[in-house]
């Protein structure tokens, strides 16, 4: 079975834990994506900075995203997955987690993001479908 190595998006860019929001905001537009990982000055993940959140958490309770850091919205530990864990694996975590995406990381260092997306292509429909609807029930 494949693992994150092998179905990840290499070489995902970060947002820096002190950079505003506004700037992750147009970092991602730029990139084209939906969410990125928060990294820190120590090169470890502090969180995933997602679109939603931008709304949510920023526009929609007033914050100014210009000097919102993008580091207040990492929230508890980040939810990642090791490198050479299975599509398997990924697929348990995104369930349990309920998350759309997972950060990569080989030891500690982030080293790619794997997406619903990354997985569906590796792992058999009826599987694929359980994750979809896992991530789509409340």
């Amino acid at each position: 079975m494949a693992t994150a190595r092998e179905i990840m998006t290499a070489d995902a860019e970060c947002v820096g834990e002190h950079e505003s929001v506004l700037a992750a905001a147009r970092k991602m537009t730029g990139l084209g994506v939906g969410a990125l990982p928060i990294c820190g000055s120590d090169e470890r993940l502090k969180g995933v900075l997602t679109d939603r959140d931008i709304v949510v958490k920023v526009l929609g309770e007033g914050k100014d995203p210009a000097k919102t850091e993008a580091g207040e919205l990492a929230q508890g530990e980040a939810v990642t997955i090791g490198a050479d864990d299975d599509a398997a694996e990924i697929l348990r975590t995104m369930t349990a987690h309920k998350v759309r995406r997972l950060p990569v990381i080989d030891g500690h260092v982030l080293i790619g993001m794997v997406a619903q997306a990354d997985v569906a292509r590796a792992l058999p429909d009826l599987e694929v479908g359980q994750l979809l609807e896992a991530l789509s029930t409340d």
